[in-house]
Protein backbone atom coordinates (compact mmCIF):
# COMPACT_ATOMS: atom_id res chain seq x y z
CA UNK A 1 0.00 0.00 0.00
CA UNK A 2 1.35 3.39 -1.02
CA UNK A 3 1.51 5.87 1.84
CA UNK A 4 0.83 9.58 1.26
CA UNK A 5 2.81 12.47 2.73
CA UNK A 6 2.03 16.12 2.17
CA UNK A 7 5.04 18.09 0.94
CA UNK A 8 5.16 21.86 1.26
CA UNK A 9 7.09 23.68 -1.43
CA UNK A 10 9.92 25.78 0.04
CA UNK A 11 11.37 28.86 -1.59
CA UNK A 12 14.48 29.45 0.51
CA UNK A 13 17.70 27.48 0.98
CA UNK A 14 19.21 29.85 3.52
CA UNK A 15 20.78 28.09 6.48
CA UNK A 16 18.66 30.07 8.93
CA UNK A 17 15.45 29.10 7.13
CA UNK A 18 16.48 25.44 6.94
CA UNK A 19 17.25 25.47 10.67
CA UNK A 20 13.84 26.99 11.34
CA UNK A 21 12.19 24.20 9.35
CA UNK A 22 14.05 21.51 11.30
CA UNK A 23 13.24 23.16 14.62
CA UNK A 24 9.59 23.12 13.56
CA UNK A 25 9.65 19.38 12.95
CA UNK A 26 10.14 19.47 9.17
CA UNK A 27 12.85 18.02 6.92
CA UNK A 28 14.19 20.02 3.97
CA UNK A 29 14.02 17.85 0.86
CA UNK A 30 14.10 17.84 -2.92
CA UNK A 31 12.02 15.86 -5.40
CA UNK A 32 13.35 14.98 -8.87
CA UNK A 33 13.15 12.28 -11.50
CA UNK A 34 10.38 10.96 -13.72
CA UNK A 35 8.47 13.79 -15.45
CA UNK A 36 9.62 16.24 -12.80
CA UNK A 37 12.21 18.97 -12.49
CA UNK A 38 14.00 19.51 -9.19
CA UNK A 39 11.43 20.75 -6.69
CA UNK A 40 12.56 21.92 -3.21
CA UNK A 41 10.06 20.84 -0.55
CA UNK A 42 9.71 20.25 3.17
CA UNK A 43 8.03 17.21 4.76
CA UNK A 44 6.99 16.43 8.30
CA UNK A 45 9.71 14.43 10.03
CA UNK A 46 7.11 12.54 12.02
CA UNK A 47 5.11 11.61 8.92
CA UNK A 48 8.19 10.49 7.02
CA UNK A 49 9.53 8.32 9.84
CA UNK A 50 6.13 6.69 10.39
CA UNK A 51 5.81 6.03 6.66
CA UNK A 52 9.29 4.49 6.39
CA UNK A 53 8.48 2.17 9.28
CA UNK A 54 5.36 1.13 7.37
CA UNK A 55 6.71 0.72 3.82
CA UNK A 56 10.42 0.10 4.43
CA UNK A 57 13.55 1.73 3.02
CA UNK A 58 12.69 0.87 -0.63
CA UNK A 59 8.94 1.33 -0.31
CA UNK A 60 6.91 3.63 -2.54
CA UNK A 61 5.74 6.89 -1.00
CA UNK A 62 3.17 9.23 -2.55
CA UNK A 63 4.16 12.85 -2.08
CA UNK A 64 1.47 15.45 -2.50
CA UNK A 65 3.32 18.36 -4.09
CA UNK A 66 1.20 21.45 -4.73
CA UNK A 67 -1.90 19.28 -4.88
CA UNK A 68 -0.35 16.80 -7.33
CA UNK A 69 0.39 13.21 -6.20
CA UNK A 70 3.89 12.00 -7.11
CA UNK A 71 5.11 8.43 -6.58
CA UNK A 72 8.61 8.52 -5.09
CA UNK A 73 11.16 6.49 -3.18
CA UNK A 74 13.63 7.82 -0.62
CA UNK A 75 16.68 7.85 -2.87
CA UNK A 76 19.14 9.33 -0.39
CA UNK A 77 19.26 11.19 2.90
CA UNK A 78 21.64 12.95 5.25
CA UNK A 79 21.43 12.18 8.95
CA UNK A 80 22.83 13.74 12.09
CA UNK A 81 25.73 11.53 13.19
CA UNK A 82 24.99 11.89 16.91
CA UNK A 83 21.20 12.12 17.04
CA UNK A 84 20.36 10.04 13.99
CA UNK A 85 17.80 12.62 12.82
CA UNK A 86 17.30 13.03 9.08
CA UNK A 87 18.67 16.44 8.10
CA UNK A 88 17.85 16.36 4.37
CA UNK A 89 16.07 13.94 2.05
CA UNK A 90 16.22 13.26 -1.69
CA UNK A 91 13.05 11.81 -3.19
CA UNK A 92 13.24 10.16 -6.62
CA UNK A 93 10.05 10.36 -8.68
CA UNK A 94 9.45 7.01 -10.36
CA UNK A 95 7.41 5.36 -13.09
CA UNK A 96 5.47 2.54 -11.46
CA UNK A 97 5.53 0.54 -14.72
CA UNK A 98 9.33 0.64 -15.15
CA UNK A 99 11.84 -1.60 -13.39
CA UNK A 100 14.35 0.05 -11.11
CA UNK A 101 17.44 -1.16 -9.23
CA UNK A 102 17.76 -0.88 -5.46
CA UNK A 103 19.84 -2.32 -2.62
CA UNK A 104 17.88 -4.81 -0.52
CA UNK A 105 18.96 -6.10 2.88
CA UNK A 106 19.78 -9.81 3.23
CA UNK A 107 18.63 -11.47 6.46
CA UNK A 108 19.47 -14.96 7.75
CA UNK A 109 17.08 -17.50 9.23
CA UNK A 110 17.54 -20.92 10.77
CA UNK A 111 21.05 -20.19 12.07
CA UNK A 112 20.33 -21.82 15.44
CA UNK A 113 19.47 -25.10 13.68
CA UNK A 114 22.41 -25.18 11.28
CA UNK A 115 24.50 -28.33 11.85
CA UNK A 116 27.68 -26.32 11.38
CA UNK A 117 26.73 -23.98 14.22
CA UNK A 118 25.87 -26.88 16.51
CA UNK A 119 29.35 -28.27 15.84
CA UNK A 120 30.90 -25.01 17.00
CA UNK A 121 31.30 -23.32 13.61
CA UNK A 122 30.88 -19.60 13.08
CA UNK A 123 28.46 -18.02 10.61
CA UNK A 124 30.03 -15.31 8.45
CA UNK A 125 27.93 -12.96 6.32
CA UNK A 126 30.24 -10.96 4.02
CA UNK A 127 27.35 -9.41 2.08
CA UNK A 128 24.49 -7.59 3.82
CA UNK A 129 22.72 -6.21 0.74
CA UNK A 130 22.15 -7.27 -2.86
CA UNK A 131 21.12 -5.26 -5.91
CA UNK A 132 17.62 -6.12 -7.07
CA UNK A 133 15.82 -5.13 -10.28
CA UNK A 134 12.03 -4.94 -10.05
CA UNK A 135 9.05 -2.71 -10.54
CA UNK A 136 8.62 -0.36 -7.55
CA UNK A 137 5.50 -2.17 -6.35
CA UNK A 138 7.35 -5.53 -6.44
CA UNK A 139 10.55 -4.40 -4.70
CA UNK A 140 11.05 -6.48 -1.53
CA UNK A 141 12.00 -4.83 1.75
CA UNK A 142 14.32 -7.71 2.73
CA UNK A 143 15.47 -11.03 1.26
CA UNK A 144 15.78 -14.07 3.50
CA UNK A 145 18.46 -16.76 3.33
CA UNK A 146 17.75 -20.05 5.12
CA UNK A 147 21.00 -21.41 6.58
CA UNK A 148 19.45 -24.21 8.65
CA UNK A 149 21.06 -26.91 6.48
CA UNK A 150 24.60 -25.54 6.33
CA UNK A 151 27.50 -27.69 7.50
CA UNK A 152 30.95 -26.47 8.55
CA UNK A 153 32.85 -25.29 5.48
CA UNK A 154 29.74 -24.88 3.33
CA UNK A 155 28.76 -21.67 1.55
CA UNK A 156 25.64 -20.15 0.03
CA UNK A 157 25.96 -17.84 -2.98
CA UNK A 158 23.53 -15.62 -4.86
CA UNK A 159 23.18 -18.36 -7.46
CA UNK A 160 22.13 -20.87 -4.79
CA UNK A 161 19.17 -18.87 -3.52
CA UNK A 162 18.01 -16.33 -6.12
CA UNK A 163 15.34 -18.62 -7.60
CA UNK A 164 13.69 -18.83 -4.17
CA UNK A 165 13.59 -15.04 -3.97
CA UNK A 166 11.62 -14.72 -7.20
CA UNK A 167 13.22 -11.40 -8.20
CA UNK A 168 16.02 -10.45 -10.58
CA UNK A 169 19.34 -10.01 -8.77
CA UNK A 170 22.04 -7.93 -10.45
CA UNK A 171 24.91 -9.38 -8.39
CA UNK A 172 27.00 -12.22 -9.88
CA UNK A 173 25.89 -15.79 -9.12
CA UNK A 174 29.19 -16.62 -7.39
CA UNK A 175 28.83 -13.74 -4.92
CA UNK A 176 29.09 -15.27 -1.42
CA UNK A 177 26.21 -14.48 0.93
CA UNK A 178 27.03 -16.65 3.94
CA UNK A 179 29.49 -19.34 5.01
CA UNK A 180 30.19 -21.39 8.12
CA UNK A 181 33.82 -21.60 9.17
CA UNK A 182 35.28 -24.36 11.34
CA UNK A 183 35.83 -23.70 15.05
CA UNK A 184 39.40 -22.82 15.96
CA UNK A 185 41.55 -25.50 17.49
CA UNK A 186 43.14 -25.10 20.88
CA UNK A 187 46.50 -24.71 19.15
CA UNK A 188 45.16 -21.77 17.10
CA UNK A 189 43.70 -20.14 20.20
CA UNK A 190 46.99 -20.58 22.06
CA UNK A 191 48.90 -18.97 19.17
CA UNK A 192 46.55 -15.97 19.30
CA UNK A 193 47.25 -15.57 23.02
CA UNK A 194 50.99 -15.71 22.44
CA UNK A 195 51.09 -13.29 19.48
CA UNK A 196 50.45 -10.03 21.42
CA UNK A 197 53.15 -10.84 23.95
CA UNK A 198 55.69 -11.53 21.21
CA UNK A 199 54.72 -8.37 19.32
CA UNK A 200 55.06 -6.17 22.40
CA UNK A 201 58.45 -7.69 23.21
CA UNK A 202 60.00 -6.77 19.86
CA UNK A 203 59.77 -2.95 20.11
CA UNK A 204 61.14 -3.02 23.65
CA UNK A 205 64.16 -5.05 22.48
CA UNK A 206 64.81 -2.68 19.59
CA UNK A 207 64.55 0.30 21.91
CA UNK A 208 67.13 -1.16 24.29
CA UNK A 209 69.57 -1.77 21.43
CA UNK A 210 69.24 1.84 20.27
CA UNK A 211 69.87 3.17 23.76
CA UNK A 212 72.98 1.00 24.16
CA UNK A 213 74.24 2.14 20.75
CA UNK A 214 73.84 5.84 21.68
CA UNK A 215 75.91 5.33 24.76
Amino acid sequence: MVQTIKAERRESSKRSDLSALRNGGYIPAVVYGYQLDNVPVAVSERDLMMTLREVGRNGVIRLEVEGKPVNVILNDYQADVLKGDIRHADFLAINMDTEMEAEVTVTLSGDENAPGVKEGGTINQPLWTVHVKAKPSDMPETLEVDVSGLQVGETLTVGDVKEKWGVEVADEDDTVLVTITAPRTQEELDSLDEAPAEASAEPASAGNEEESGDE
